[in-house]
Protein backbone atom coordinates (compact mmCIF):
# COMPACT_ATOMS: atom_id res chain seq x y z
CA UNK A 1 0.00 0.00 0.00
CA UNK A 2 1.31 3.45 -0.92
CA UNK A 3 2.20 5.79 1.92
CA UNK A 4 -0.21 8.63 2.53
CA UNK A 5 0.99 11.79 4.27
CA UNK A 6 -0.91 12.50 7.46
CA UNK A 7 -3.00 15.67 7.38
CA UNK A 8 -2.90 17.81 10.50
CA UNK A 9 -5.91 17.26 12.75
CA UNK A 10 -8.77 19.73 12.42
CA UNK A 11 -9.13 19.98 16.19
CA UNK A 12 -6.78 19.35 19.12
CA UNK A 13 -6.59 15.65 19.92
CA UNK A 14 -5.90 13.64 23.03
CA UNK A 15 -3.23 11.06 22.19
CA UNK A 16 -1.96 8.19 24.33
CA UNK A 17 1.35 6.55 23.40
CA UNK A 18 1.95 3.08 24.89
CA UNK A 19 5.39 1.46 24.55
CA UNK A 20 7.46 -1.18 26.30
CA UNK A 21 10.59 0.74 27.32
CA UNK A 22 11.97 4.18 28.00
CA UNK A 23 13.50 5.34 24.66
CA UNK A 24 11.10 3.33 22.42
CA UNK A 25 9.12 6.47 21.60
CA UNK A 26 12.21 8.51 20.80
CA UNK A 27 13.46 6.04 18.21
CA UNK A 28 10.23 5.78 16.24
CA UNK A 29 7.67 8.45 17.07
CA UNK A 30 9.16 11.49 18.84
CA UNK A 31 9.14 13.59 15.67
CA UNK A 32 5.44 12.85 15.20
CA UNK A 33 4.73 13.65 18.84
CA UNK A 34 6.49 17.02 18.46
CA UNK A 35 4.36 17.78 15.41
CA UNK A 36 1.15 16.75 17.19
CA UNK A 37 1.82 18.81 20.32
CA UNK A 38 2.80 21.83 18.20
CA UNK A 39 -0.63 21.54 16.58
CA UNK A 40 -2.41 21.56 19.92
CA UNK A 41 -2.61 17.88 20.86
CA UNK A 42 -2.37 16.72 24.45
CA UNK A 43 -0.06 13.68 24.46
CA UNK A 44 0.35 11.21 27.32
CA UNK A 45 3.11 8.61 27.52
CA UNK A 46 2.64 5.20 29.14
CA UNK A 47 5.85 3.19 29.59
CA UNK A 48 5.04 -0.41 30.47
CA UNK A 49 8.34 -1.82 31.82
CA UNK A 50 10.80 -0.44 34.35
CA UNK A 51 13.76 -0.44 31.94
CA UNK A 52 15.94 -2.35 34.41
CA UNK A 53 17.30 -4.69 31.72
CA UNK A 54 18.93 -1.75 29.99
CA UNK A 55 22.49 -2.57 31.08
CA UNK A 56 24.79 -5.59 30.98
CA UNK A 57 27.29 -3.95 33.33
CA UNK A 58 27.56 -6.25 36.39
CA UNK A 59 28.37 -3.23 38.56
CA UNK A 60 25.23 -1.25 37.73
CA UNK A 61 22.68 -0.84 40.51
CA UNK A 62 19.47 -1.77 38.72
CA UNK A 63 17.22 0.15 41.12
CA UNK A 64 19.25 3.28 40.39
CA UNK A 65 19.04 2.53 36.67
CA UNK A 66 15.24 2.44 36.86
CA UNK A 67 15.21 5.89 38.47
CA UNK A 68 17.67 7.23 35.92
CA UNK A 69 15.68 5.91 32.97
CA UNK A 70 12.49 7.45 34.29
CA UNK A 71 14.28 10.77 34.62
CA UNK A 72 15.65 10.47 31.09
CA UNK A 73 12.19 9.64 29.72
CA UNK A 74 10.55 12.61 31.41
CA UNK A 75 13.19 14.96 30.01
CA UNK A 76 12.87 13.47 26.52
CA UNK A 77 9.10 13.89 26.73
CA UNK A 78 9.38 17.53 27.81
CA UNK A 79 11.45 18.37 24.72
CA UNK A 80 8.58 17.33 22.43
CA UNK A 81 5.85 18.94 24.50
CA UNK A 82 4.73 16.06 26.73
CA UNK A 83 4.27 16.61 30.47
CA UNK A 84 2.25 13.52 31.48
CA UNK A 85 4.44 10.39 31.61
CA UNK A 86 3.18 7.25 33.35
CA UNK A 87 5.26 4.20 34.30
CA UNK A 88 3.58 0.86 34.96
CA UNK A 89 6.74 -0.80 36.32
CA UNK A 90 6.51 -4.28 34.81
CA UNK A 91 9.76 -6.26 34.68
CA UNK A 92 11.90 -5.39 31.69
CA UNK A 93 12.78 -8.26 29.34
CA UNK A 94 10.16 -10.80 30.41
CA UNK A 95 6.92 -8.97 29.61
CA UNK A 96 3.91 -11.05 28.63
CA UNK A 97 0.49 -9.89 27.34
CA UNK A 98 -1.34 -10.97 30.48
CA UNK A 99 -4.82 -10.03 31.62
CA UNK A 100 -3.25 -7.98 34.41
CA UNK A 101 -1.31 -5.90 31.88
CA UNK A 102 -4.41 -5.50 29.71
CA UNK A 103 -6.38 -4.42 32.80
CA UNK A 104 -3.79 -1.78 33.67
CA UNK A 105 -3.70 -0.45 30.13
CA UNK A 106 -7.50 -0.41 30.01
CA UNK A 107 -7.40 1.66 33.20
CA UNK A 108 -5.04 4.15 31.57
CA UNK A 109 -7.17 4.41 28.42
CA UNK A 110 -10.39 4.95 30.34
CA UNK A 111 -8.71 7.50 32.62
CA UNK A 112 -7.09 9.54 29.85
CA UNK A 113 -9.86 9.19 27.23
CA UNK A 114 -7.65 9.46 24.13
CA UNK A 115 -8.93 10.01 20.62
CA UNK A 116 -5.82 8.28 19.26
CA UNK A 117 -3.71 5.51 20.78
CA UNK A 118 -0.22 4.77 19.50
CA UNK A 119 1.12 1.27 20.18
CA UNK A 120 3.90 -1.02 18.95
CA UNK A 121 2.75 -3.37 16.19
CA UNK A 122 2.43 -6.80 17.84
CA UNK A 123 2.64 -8.57 14.47
CA UNK A 124 6.20 -7.40 13.77
CA UNK A 125 8.71 -10.19 14.43
CA UNK A 126 11.59 -9.78 11.96
CA UNK A 127 12.70 -6.47 10.46
CA UNK A 128 15.03 -6.38 7.46
CA UNK A 129 16.74 -3.29 6.08
CA UNK A 130 19.94 -2.29 4.34
CA UNK A 131 21.73 -1.08 7.48
CA UNK A 132 20.95 -3.83 9.96
CA UNK A 133 18.37 -6.55 10.39
CA UNK A 134 16.47 -6.73 13.68
CA UNK A 135 14.67 -9.33 15.77
CA UNK A 136 11.84 -7.42 17.37
CA UNK A 137 12.09 -7.36 21.16
CA UNK A 138 9.43 -9.62 22.71
CA UNK A 139 8.52 -6.82 25.14
CA UNK A 140 7.54 -4.68 22.16
CA UNK A 141 5.19 -7.37 20.90
CA UNK A 142 3.78 -8.12 24.35
CA UNK A 143 3.04 -4.47 25.13
CA UNK A 144 1.53 -4.05 21.67
CA UNK A 145 -0.74 -7.07 21.97
CA UNK A 146 -1.99 -6.10 25.42
CA UNK A 147 -2.53 -2.50 24.29
CA UNK A 148 -4.35 -3.61 21.15
CA UNK A 149 -6.89 -5.60 23.13
CA UNK A 150 -7.12 -2.90 25.76
CA UNK A 151 -8.24 -0.51 23.01
CA UNK A 152 -10.77 -3.11 21.91
CA UNK A 153 -12.66 -4.76 23.38
CA UNK A 154 -11.68 -3.89 26.94
CA UNK A 155 -11.72 -0.08 27.06
CA UNK A 156 -15.18 0.25 25.56
CA UNK A 157 -16.94 -2.78 27.04
CA UNK A 158 -18.60 -2.31 30.43
CA UNK A 159 -18.65 -5.97 31.57
CA UNK A 160 -14.89 -6.37 30.98
CA UNK A 161 -12.90 -5.51 34.13
CA UNK A 162 -15.98 -4.36 36.09
CA UNK A 163 -13.70 -3.43 38.98
CA UNK A 164 -12.68 -0.37 36.96
CA UNK A 165 -16.25 0.92 37.17
CA UNK A 166 -15.89 1.19 40.93
CA UNK A 167 -12.94 3.51 40.27
CA UNK A 168 -15.21 5.77 38.23
CA UNK A 169 -13.68 4.64 34.93
CA UNK A 170 -16.49 4.40 32.41
CA UNK A 171 -16.07 2.75 28.98
CA UNK A 172 -14.26 4.77 26.33
CA UNK A 173 -14.19 4.35 22.53
CA UNK A 174 -10.87 5.03 20.76
CA UNK A 175 -11.34 6.31 17.20
CA UNK A 176 -7.76 6.01 15.86
CA UNK A 177 -5.03 3.44 16.35
CA UNK A 178 -1.45 4.09 15.17
CA UNK A 179 0.89 1.07 15.06
CA UNK A 180 4.59 1.93 15.25
CA UNK A 181 7.54 -0.31 14.35
CA UNK A 182 5.36 -1.86 11.68
CA UNK A 183 6.22 -3.69 8.48
CA UNK A 184 2.89 -2.64 6.94
CA UNK A 185 2.84 1.16 7.12
CA UNK A 186 0.14 3.12 5.32
CA UNK A 187 0.66 6.61 6.76
CA UNK A 188 3.70 8.87 6.96
CA UNK A 189 4.10 11.86 9.25
CA UNK A 190 6.30 14.65 7.89
CA UNK A 191 8.75 15.29 10.73
CA UNK A 192 11.17 17.44 8.72
CA UNK A 193 10.68 20.54 10.92
CA UNK A 194 11.01 18.38 14.04
CA UNK A 195 14.02 16.22 13.12
CA UNK A 196 16.40 18.09 15.44
CA UNK A 197 13.98 18.00 18.38
CA UNK A 198 13.56 14.26 17.86
CA UNK A 199 17.32 13.74 18.07
CA UNK A 200 17.57 16.01 21.09
CA UNK A 201 14.89 13.95 22.82
CA UNK A 202 16.58 10.68 21.85
CA UNK A 203 19.93 11.82 23.27
CA UNK A 204 18.39 12.32 26.70
CA UNK A 205 18.64 8.54 27.13
CA UNK A 206 22.28 8.78 28.18
CA UNK A 207 22.22 5.47 30.01
CA UNK A 208 21.42 3.70 26.71
CA UNK A 209 23.09 5.51 23.83
CA UNK A 210 25.36 8.31 22.67
CA UNK A 211 25.70 10.55 19.63
CA UNK A 212 26.96 7.69 17.49
CA UNK A 213 23.31 6.67 17.01
CA UNK A 214 22.33 9.97 15.38
CA UNK A 215 23.36 9.13 11.82
CA UNK A 216 21.58 5.77 12.01
CA UNK A 217 18.28 7.28 13.15
CA UNK A 218 18.48 10.19 10.72
CA UNK A 219 19.18 7.66 7.97
CA UNK A 220 16.02 5.73 8.81
CA UNK A 221 13.88 8.86 8.80
CA UNK A 222 15.48 10.19 5.62
CA UNK A 223 14.86 6.92 3.76
CA UNK A 224 11.26 6.92 4.98
CA UNK A 225 10.90 10.55 3.98
CA UNK A 226 12.11 9.73 0.49
CA UNK A 227 9.29 7.19 0.14
CA UNK A 228 6.77 9.77 1.38
CA UNK A 229 8.07 12.67 -0.72
CA UNK A 230 9.47 14.73 2.17
CA UNK A 231 12.89 15.12 3.75
CA UNK A 232 12.26 13.21 7.00
CA UNK A 233 9.28 11.08 8.00
CA UNK A 234 8.05 8.51 10.51
CA UNK A 235 5.54 5.84 9.50
CA UNK A 236 2.63 4.05 11.12
CA UNK A 237 -0.04 1.56 10.24
CA UNK A 238 -3.20 3.55 10.93
CA UNK A 239 -6.61 2.05 11.66
CA UNK A 240 -9.73 4.13 12.25
CA UNK A 241 -12.90 3.21 14.12
CA UNK A 242 -15.64 5.82 13.55
CA UNK A 243 -18.15 6.24 16.33
CA UNK A 244 -21.21 6.15 14.07
CA UNK A 245 -21.22 2.93 12.06
CA UNK A 246 -24.64 1.92 10.66
CA UNK A 247 -25.98 -1.24 12.24
CA UNK A 248 -23.49 -1.28 15.13
CA UNK A 249 -24.65 -0.52 18.66
CA UNK A 250 -22.17 1.95 20.11
CA UNK A 251 -21.16 2.33 23.75
CA UNK A 252 -22.68 5.19 25.70
CA UNK A 253 -21.06 8.55 25.11
CA UNK A 254 -18.16 9.40 27.39
CA UNK A 255 -18.51 11.97 30.09
CA UNK A 256 -16.89 15.24 28.99
CA UNK A 257 -13.29 15.78 30.04
CA UNK A 258 -12.86 18.24 32.90
CA UNK A 259 -11.48 21.60 31.85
Amino acid sequence: MALKLEADAEKPLRILVIVAHPDDIEFGAAGSVARWTDHGATVIYCIVTDGAAGSNDPNVNLADLVVQRQREQREAARIVGVEDVRFLGFADGTLEPTLDLRRQLTRVIRATKPDRVVIMDPTTILVENDQSDYINHPDHRASGEAALYAVFPSAETRPIFPELLSEGLEPHHVTELYLALTTKPNTAVDVTPYADRKIQALLQHRSQLDESVVDLVRGWDKATGHEAGVEYAEVFRVLRFPVNVPGIIQPEADEPMPT
